[in-house]
């Protein structure tokens, strides 16, 4: 094999971080990983770096800056606090807050933000980060044990120099963070091989495309339990050939979940460590610029091999590592076989059973066949956070008002609180509850129907247990409550205030003037301060208090007095 030049990433404090004894997410694993490789003798061939760790504002050209604030600041202590009981971010037994949480992102995420420049620079024909690979976490909230998308973010960096990046994910669950950050864009191509089913995170099927301008560049190849070698190379060689012909991108970042190895704690794949680093040898031998990331892996000693091998395939020399491990600190997490391989078990092979294998394959190959040759791409440099907003990723700023949006939102404001009846308290998330919708319309209501009928919870998969479970629902930070019954609905004329047709105003009841009880407390919890209120808005008293010679005095008099709206 012709030698490549090798940029490893590597920051010594990456395996001091714990997500708790019982999490099956073992940061330690990068150390242990780390000095089997260097048990071997690789680290002096290759540039070894320390990642710059990433800041806030570098992983805000994805992530929301009130997330990003949210991880800066969150600890244990304060967890309850600022994920306003779990109902935020995703937070909870999936993405336990621990300490240092912040640097452990901030360093996956630096490595693989380095390695992108790196070989942007030309400075490195492959670059590797192990800590990296974290592919589940979304824009703003964790998952998978995932809370910064480094993937996202080194693709970002790639994109200000490449027209076309490639992303192949080997991990055992769906890439799913990372093919929705690109989904409408075809200068990113997503291909995921995993397994779907009643598996996290539910997503990844052939119906998954893309969308806009990123149609059909999102391969996904779900699988059932039990792939092996044999199996997956059957897919992996036809659907790569036909994108690297199609597509001709100008790198590719390879994710290396390790979790699709046989006998992993989470995963459900019968690969050994030959048939996961396939991959790697397969991507090397294309002489094109290749990012290798970590990912998934939770039988660490598994995890330690397969990528020690993996690097060995970048450098070119996995057939001359001796198979007996060398010894290091860690030797005794290796046994009861000390040896550099992972073998598969007796799982049973679901896809050749079924005749899946057969029609997955082929869907992917005719998803490809539709697809035009690689699109073109005017390149000039540009800012991180102008790719970042090009793709869709910019902050999260609210758009100017002018006097007229204020002055028609504080009207709106006034109207809705003369009206009677407690609403619901998910109201202002509903543009449907401001129309006002003709009563003889199907339409409307069908529309009313909709608006009062309960609103679900969100819904998302833990990676533990494979079972969906409700997000609570949040306003402004607060929880609150969905209604099991619709509320009648808020219409002007319920409320306290009446239209003078001969005065041609909108009359309003003092308090003492209500007829019942119950409208005097619900105007005095509306309007506490009532004269005062209504002298800012500009209301004045009617006529009829003032001049009792008027000639509607005696029919304001038998109501009581009022105030008035011009």
């Amino acid at each position: 094999m012709s030698k490549r030049r090798v940029a490893y990433y590597y920051d010594p404090d990456i395996g001091v971080y714990s997500y708790g004894t019982s999490h099956p997410m073992k940061p330690h694993r990068m150390r242990i990983t780390h000095d089997l490789i260097a048990a071997y003798g690789m680290l002096d061939k290759m540039h070894v770096l320390k990642p710059k760790r990433a800041s806030s504002e570098i992983m805000a050209s994805f992530h929301t800056d009130e997330y990003m604030h949210f991880l800066s600041r969150v600890t244990p202590e304060t967890h309850a606090e600022l994920t306003y009981n779990q109902t935020r971010f995703l937070m909870g037994e999936d993405n336990p807050t621990f300490e240092g949480l912040f640097e452990f992102c901030s360093i996956s995420a630096g490595g693989s933000i380095g390695a992108s420049q790196r070989i942007a620079s030309g400075a490195a024909d492959i670059a590797i980060n192990w800590a990296g690979g974290l592919h589940h976490a979304k824009k703003r909230e964790a998952s998978g044990f995932c809370y910064v998308n480094d993937i996202v973010l080194g693709i970002l960096e790639l994109l200000r120099t490449y027209a076309r990046v490639l992303y192949v994910d080997i991990d055992c669950h769906h890439g799913d963070g990372v093919e929705e950050a690109f989904y409408t864009t075809d200068r990113v191509m997503t291909c995921s091989i995993h397994k779907f089913g009643d598996f996290f995170p539910g997503t990844g099927t052939q119906t998954d495309m893309g969308k806009g301008k990123g149609k059909g560049y999102s391969v996904n190849i779900p699988l059932s339990d039990g792939v092996t070698d044999e199996s997956f190379r059957s897919v992996f060689d036809p659907v790569m050939d036909r994108i690297l012909e199609l597509y001709q991108p100008s790198v590719v970042v390879l994710q290396c979940g390790a979790d699709s190895l046989a006998g992993d704690k989470l995963g459900c794949f019968n690969l050994t460590m030959e048939g996961h680093a396939y991959c790697v040898q397969y991507f090397r031998k294309t002489n094109l610029p290749l990012i290798l990331l970590g990912g998934g892996g939770y039988t660490v000693k598994n995890v330690a091999r397969a990528w020690t091998y993996e690097t060995a395939c970048a450098l070119g020399i996995e057939e001359t590592l001796d198979t007996n491990l060398p010894w290091t600190e860690f030797f005794d997490w290796f046994g009861p076989r000390y040896r550099l391989e992972v073998l598969e078990n007796n799982m049973v092979e679901i896809n050749v059973k079924d005749g899946s294998l057969n029609l997955v394959r082929e869907t992917a190959l005719k998803q490809l066949a539709e697809l035009q040759p690689a699109p073109s791409v005017g390149m000039h440099d540009v800012p991180r956070e102008s790719v970042g907003q090009h793709l869709g990723f910019g902050k999260d700023e609210e758009e100017g008002r002018d006097s007229l949006d204020t002055s028609l939102a504080q009207h709106a404001r006034f109207v809705y609180n003369l009206q009677d009846g407690e609403t619901h308290s998910d109201d202002s998330d509903d543009p449907d509850n401001y129309r006002w919708d003709s009563d003889d319309s199907l339409v409307s209501s069908s529309r009313r129907r909709r608006r009062h009928a309960p609103k679900p919870h969100k819904k998302r998969m833990s990676i533990l247990t494979n079972q969906y479970f409700d997000i609570p629902s949040y306003e402004n930070g607060f929880e609150y409550s969905i209604h099991e019954k619709p509320e009648s609905r808020r219409r002007f004329f319920q409320t306290v205030a009446r239209w003078d047709a001969r005065a041609q105003k909108v009359v309003i009841p003092k308090p003492d003037a209500l007829p019942s009880p119950d409208l005097r407390l619900i105007h005095y919890s509306k309007f506490p301060y009532f004269d005062g209120y209504v002298k800012d808005i500009g209301v004045e008293k009617d006529s009829a208090d003032e001049d009792e010679d008027t000639t509607d005095s005696a029919e304001t008099a038998s109501e009581g007095e009022e105030m008035s709206l011009e």
